[in-house]
């Protein structure tokens, strides 16, 4: 069966049994509104990960032993500089302790001076001394005060627990990915509240402040941020509406197709509930590209119904013409755009899953309402006489503009646009190799760099040897390998690589640490801070470091190497896993592995791995979507080379704004370019589907093209600007990624829609030359 019999069989059903779609639409709306008001954020740490990586399963192989990634690092600071007073250590433990019985908290690897694991070694006259860092009998006494602050010297914990001007310290905390009392997994945004009322603004005052990092703190505050994409939306509605009210002049006809779209967004949220997804906080900005999408297609539906009507049909004649003329052509648009989006599943990350399954399938349901019900619904309007004239008689500067534009369909002025365009396409070629894959800045990136979350992270990272950003490297051997002077001379041989790569701050490792304790051994002498070549000097080193340092497991079979890293940009990362890499093959042998990785930048590394690898493969799927779709729908060949060569050069004109606006391609931007894509396909198709018809028939080119600008022109031009200015408005949202996403937007619809209105119909006259 033939797509046009296709076609003409749903007009068929769906307008003889007018009233019954209405009522099935209402009824589907009503129940998946009280579905949709049930959907909740949802984020979780292993969604952001790509757990199929290689890093990744060596994360997760070690995490019992050695924790995740997953942590909170709650750094504690006197407002007069010095935390040696009674107030701060009584705060401090309430602190600890508050944090300690946190539900989700993993108990057993909390760390701060209160915990019994934080210990001090000294050399005495008689071997070595030490205890708690705290003693059992402590009290903040000056005398007993002072105690303390000699055993954190001894402790060697000052720039990691202890600031190095000793103003703050830290509590460190890994979460567990099950809350261990519900059995349910961990609700992170409930946590990051959790944390903020309960420690920040129960002991913050003018004495004290607080300041908390980690990824559960930073989902937490993305999704205080994402509370106001609400308002964002509201304003694109108010934005879209007067939009549509002066396109069409009619206030039925701008309702109706914004009632459409909203109820398409209704009905993705619903649907998700219904599936069992929420809605992550990274996929917050979706519902509005949705009712975007919806409102571009809805514009299509009125734009050529109320022509339909100017040229003298009756409503319902006039809605089943238009059902019938842009079902094809708008379902083909939207199954590219749904496909495109699909194509975000190749990547193994579940955010981007999810948003991938959100989108397509809020573009899905917009064939429902917006290309089905509203036409239905466009069948029962009442349209003015005062309508039915101003639509009869265009303004003159209207035809005149459309005239002077399809000039560009000519040879003369193709030439000028092409080249034009060629020249923009390598200027943006050679601008986009300089993309980086990866955050460019430091601090969470998916905040402002005035955001509290940031402005806590330079904080500590100032006052801190070390840096928030570590990677660890596991020296995977056999059992009790840190007896064997060959294995612990490799580790320490790869820590002293890597001390040297640019980038890394700092490294510590259970070698590094045995060289210290056998100077010890020898009267604190430098000259034996080396490693021991006999076992029993080896034991006698090592036997001192807990397992609870993070430096070796129970068995002393893994071994890992923390590198503290000067920041995460792309750059950094890339520069240390190479050189990690390099150093780690040269020192692997049978027995002694080294492996990447875990800590924050080894999830980072991972992903940014991940999503580099999944760049092109996706460009691919995307444009080789769309192009089967184009070629099912125009069987041309020429027609779908004109369509995707504008969206492409628009591909490449974006990558080349992100990389001189200083964005990196990571979880959050990725996605943005398949959006790009799969939205703007829509112009080109409205407009050469009404193209290609008459081009067929014989008509001249610029003919053809000026008779498809008359017939959707006004509607794409409408929708570029329209959607252009809604998301224009994320500049001013508390997301960076949401601005982000807001500039490259704007930027794809604007010039995806002069792509369709100049480069299509450029190319058009080489392809059609005996139209010319």
């Amino acid at each position: 069966m033939s797509l046009n019999r296709i076609v003409t069989s749903c007009e068929t059903v769906l307008f003889r049994h007018r009233p019954a779609v209405i009522v099935l639409f209402v009824l589907a709306t009503l129940f998946l509104l009280f579905k949709a008001s049930q959907i909740k954020l949802d984020a979780a740490f292993t969604k952001n990960i790509p757990l199929q990586h290689e890093y990744m399963q060596t994360y997760m192989q070690h995490a019992k032993d050695f924790g995740g990634a997953n942590n909170i690092l709650v750094s504690v600071c006197d407002a007069k500089g010095n935390i040696f007073n009674p107030d701060f250590f009584a705060s401090f433990k309430k602190i600890h302790d508050q944090i300690y019985y946190l539900p989700g908290v993993d108990r057993s690897l909390v760390k701060s001076l209160y915990s019994p694991s934080t210990r001090f070694v000294e050399v005495v006259e008689d071997g070595f001394a030490g205890g708690p860092v705290i003693p059992a009998e402590f009290a903040p006494t000056p005398e007993g005060l002072a105690v303390v602050k000699s055993n954190v010297e001894k402790a060697g914990i000052v720039g990691r627990m202890v600031a190095d001007d000793f103003s703050c310290a830290m509590v460190t905390a890994q979460l567990l990915d099950v809350d261990p009392d519900t059995q349910q997994k961990l609700d992170t945004i409930k946590f990051a509240a959790e944390l903020e009322q309960q420690v920040r603004g129960q002991y913050q005052n003018e004495n004290l402040t607080v300041h908390i990092i980690g990824f559960a703190k930073m989902v937490g505050d993305v999704a205080d941020g994402a509370k106001g994409v609400l308002a964002f939306f509201a304003v694109a509605i108010v934005i879209t509406t007067i939009m549509v009210y002066l396109f069409s002049g009619s206030v039925m006809l701008t309702l109706l197709p914004i009632v459409c779209s909203l109820i398409a967004v209704i009905w993705q949220m619903g649907t998700l509930t219904v599936l069992g997804f929420g809605i992550d906080p990274m996929s917050i900005l979706v519902p509005f590209l949705v009712f975007a999408i919806g409102v571009s297609h809805g514009v299509q539906m009125i734009n050529a119904t109320g022509k339909n009507v100017a040229l003298g049909m009756d409503a319902k004649t006039a809605a089943q013409a238009s059902f019938r003329k842009l079902l094809i052509p708008g379902g083909i648009a939207l199954l590219s755009d749904t496909v495109g989006f699909l194509t975000l599943l190749i990547i193994e990350i579940g955010v981007i899953r999810e948003l991938a399954i959100t989108a397509s399938l809020g573009v899905g349901i917009i064939i429902l309402t917006n290309l089905i019900l509203l036409p239905v619904l466009m069948s029962y309007v009442k349209f003015s006489d005062k309508y039915k004239q101003k639509v009869q008689t265009p303004h003159p500067r209207i035809e005149k503009f459309w005239y002077n534009l399809s000039a560009f369909a000519t040879p003369k002025y193709a030439v000028i646009i092409l080249l034009a365009t060629a020249a923009l396409f390598a200027l943006g070629w050679q601008q986009s190799s300089y993309l980086k894959i990866g955050d460019l800045h430091p601090g969470a990136p998916a905040l402002h760099e005035s955001s509290v979350y940031n402005q806590d992270t330079f904080l500590i990272t100032d006052r801190y040897a070390i840096s928030v950003d570590y990677i660890n490297v596991m020296v995977e051997t056999p059992a009790n390998g840190c007896t064997f002077h060959d294995v612990m001379n490799r580790v320490d041989q790869f820590q002293w690589q890597m001390e040297n790569v640019p980038g890394v701050q700092s490294a510590v490792s259970l070698a590094s640490v045995s060289k210290s304790i056998n100077a010890a051994y020898n009267e604190g002498n430098m000259k034996w801070k080396v490693l021991p070549r006999t076992t029993e000097s080896l034991v006698q080193s090592s036997s001192r470091v807990e397992t609870s340092t993070g430096l070796l497991n129970g068995d002393c079979s893994v071994m890992p190497v923390i590198l503290f890293l000067n920041d995460h940009k792309a750059e950094t990362i890339e520069t240390v896993v190479a050189a990690a890499k390099k150093a780690g093959a040269e020192l692997s042998t049978d027995e002694v592995k080294f492996k990447l990785a875990s800590g924050p930048v080894g999830v980072m590394a991972a992903t940014n791995e991940a999503v580099a690898a999944a760049q092109t493969p996706m460009m691919w799927y995307v444009y080789g979507a769309v192009i089967v779709l184009c070629l099912i729908s125009f069987r041309s060949v020429k027609a779908t080379v004109s369509v995707i060569v504008p969206l492409y050069v628009v591909s490449v004109l974006a990558t080349a704004l992100m990389t001189k606006l200083e964005i990196g391609l990571t979880v959050s931007t990725l996605p943005v370019i398949a959006l790009g894509v799969g939205i703007g396909v829509d112009y080109g198709i409205y407009i050469l589907s009404n193209m290609t018809q008459l081009l067929r028939d014989g008509m001249p080119l610029r003919q053809a093209y000026f008779t498809a600008l008359k017939e959707t022109g006004s509607a794409v031009l409408f929708t570029g600007v329209t959607l252009a200015i809604g998301v224009s408005t994320w500049v001013f949202s508390a997301l960076k990624f949401q601005v982000d996403m807001g500039i490259l937007l704007t930027f794809m619809f604007l010039v995806n829609m002069l792509g369709a209105i100049l480069v299509l119909p450029a190319l058009a006259a080489f392809f059609w030359r005996k139209n010319n």
